[in-house]
């Protein structure tokens, strides 16, 4: 798997990660009825790095598997802290695209001069992430009661979680 900086050659097939996940919105605290030109200004957002996980083998070489961007969680006092948000195409998920792209962050951001990363908003009910996440040694630091509006469980928890770099 290649990890490389996001171009806009790479918008159709971000849009093709990002819609499903913002669709369903299960594990993002985004609207759901976004168009393409909205979910995309915001992932490319103003101080976002974005990256896209692709296949670096001979067969299917070049093919986007995943997207992230990687900003600093706060400004001022805050911004040695940073904060990413990771999306796996649906048809990767599973084979270690989320964890490669979160390895790549955390090496990125330090390389950057971050000294911590953290997640703001996990929603609990996305157990994937957050067993991955605490296996990459993030530690949750609080839950926020009924935080998020799942479109099937109801009000469920969010997780604030941590990790210094």
């Amino acid at each position: 798997m290649n990890i490389r900086p996001a171009t806009t050659a790479d918008h159709d097939a971000i849009w093709s990660i990002l819609e499903p996940v913002i669709r369903a919105g299960d594990t993002y605290a985004l609207p759901r009825d976004w168009s393409r030109e909205q979910t995309l200004n915001y992932w490319f957002g103003v101080g976002h790095y974005v990256f896209v996980a692709e296949t670096d083998g001979q067969i299917h070489s070049g093919q986007i598997l995943g997207t992230y961007y990687l900003k600093a969680n706060q400004k001022g006092g805050g911004a040695h802290v940073a904060n990413c948000g990771y999306m796996t195409a649906v048809h990767a998920t599973g084979k270690g695209v989320a964890r490669a792209m979160c390895q790549h962050s955390l090496e990125v951001a330090k390389d950057m001069g971050f000294a911590a990363m953290q997640f703001n908003f996990v929603v609990s009910t996305n157990t994937r992430a957050v067993a991955l996440w605490h296996g990459l040694g993030f530690q949750t630091l609080t839950r926020l009661p009924d935080a998020f509006d799942h479109p099937v469980e109801g009000l469920v928890d969010a997780l604030v979680m941590f990790r210094k770099l």
